[in-house]
């Protein structure tokens, strides 16, 4: 793989999951991240004992090191004056500063873009917040089931009409390491129009935008005919027999997405087995296909129902129309396309703990990104003090007796 951020160093003062991840992704793309920790504690997501209904107790810490893979950690004291002058010297050797501390606390630690910039102008500032840099509620901090989720629509969007309560996220982080994606595209973006032109710009990416970015469709749809969306009642009749999902003969689902319902009818009919439904005058043609949809449906439905999944696969294999098994998490991380693009890779702890993440989503020469570990909490402290500010044994210690450092 072609280290695409190699050279760059990152400097991080960030928890949780939404900021980290980005920088988690540039690091398995080369980069450098040096990772500011609390110096007692460290990142708030080491303390976390469980997800919803599920616990993180034994193992490998999975979602620390999906948000922190590839990191150099250093715990550190920054409400301390020698704390925050090591932040600074850092700054100065550093190409990004990351953070996700809500613009008061950053005014607070004087982490905020005018102290950063006054130690190293030509660093690239980025930050991640939950609903902006500016507005009401610039300083109220969120989580993505409340910014990426509810606030920008996508909660309502998935809940049926007919539904009484609201449909929660799919899993943990999921908004978050969406979002990740973009800061991580952004800081890309930064470095690159500092390449070209010299000036070093800011980046700013928030919960609430990306979440509204991944509705941009349908919220221009709302917009334009100023209807807000809502998900579909469970009854809604469907137009196309083959946009829908139907149950195999064990239960498993298969979604068929043939948008162009006269082109794949009568290929679709041979499959299922059903040759003599291709020249039903029902479905002669898509306009047929449309009006004649729950009919269409209720014949594919029993057909469907007759065979297993496995038996399905192989009827599907060389079927020229679009289709997809649903499934669930741990069988899409053994997937066939899968393996073969390696989407997940196999990992490692600290602890020497095996464990599978998802690698980064954007391969560079052909090959994934090399799976790389999350640190323990200070582990490089000394090792960063060192080689970057190049402090030598007697000053580590000083700062270690000072309690600025672990």
């Amino acid at each position: 793989m072609a280290d695409v951020m190699s050279g760059v160093r990152i400097l991080e003062v960030a928890e949780h999951t939404f900021v980290p991840a980005a920088s988690a992704l540039l690091a398995e793309w080369g980069a450098e991240v040096v990772k500011i920790e609390h110096v007692e504690r460290g990142d708030a997501m080491r303390g976390l004992a469980a997800s919803g209904t599920v616990s993180l107790g034994g193992g490998a810490h999975v979602l620390l090191e999906h948000s922190n893979r590839g990191k150099q950690s250093l715990g550190l004291d920054l409400s301390t004056e020698a704390g925050l002058d090591i932040l600074y010297r850092l700054a100065e050797a550093s190409d990004v500063f990351l953070t996700n501390k809500l613009p008061r606390v950053r005014r607070k630690l004087s982490i905020d873009l005018e102290h950063i910039r006054a130690h190293n102008p030509d660093i690239i500032y980025v930050c991640g917040s939950g609903q902006g840099e500016r507005g009401p509620d610039r300083d109220k901090g969120s989580y993505d089931s409340l910014a990426y989720w509810s606030r920008s629509s996508v909660a309502a969007a998935l809940t049926p009409a007919d539904d009484d309560g609201v449909i929660g996220p799919p899993g943990p982080a999921f908004g978050d390491s969406i979002g990740a994606m973009t800061i991580a595209g952004g800081i890309m973006g930064a470095l690159f129009h500092r390449e070209r032109t010299g000036e070093a710009t800011t980046v700013d990416v928030s919960l609430l935008g990306t979440g509204m970015w991944s509705m941009g469709a349908t919220i221009a749809m709302s917009l334009q005919h100023q209807t807000p969306w809502r998900g579909r009642p469970k009854d809604t009749p469907v137009r196309n027999p083959l946009s829908h999902a139907y149950q195999t003969g064990d239960g498993r689902y298969i979604f068929l997405t043939c948008l162009q319902a006269g082109k794949y009818w009568a290929e679709t009919c041979a499959v299922v087995g059903r040759p003599e439904l291709a020249t039903d005058e029902r479905f002669a043609d898509a306009a047929a296909i449309a009006e004649n949809a729950a009919a269409g449906v209720e014949l594919l439905t029993e057909a469907f129902a007759e065979r297993p999944l496995a038996e399905w696969r192989q009827a599907l294999a060389d079927f020229s129309g679009q289709w997809a098994v649903v499934q669930d998490t741990l069988e899409v991380a053994d997937d066939q396309q899968t393996v073969a693009n390696g989407y997940v890779q196999p990992y490692e702890s600290a602890a020497g703990e095996p464990f599978r993440l998802v690698s980064a989503p954007v391969q560079f020469g052909g090959q994934p990104a090399p799976p790389l570990r999350a640190p323990d909490f200070n582990e490089h402290g000394d090792e960063i003090l060192q080689r970057i500010l190049g402090l030598d044994y007697d000053q580590i210690i000083e700062l270690k007796l000072q309690n600025v450092i672990p």
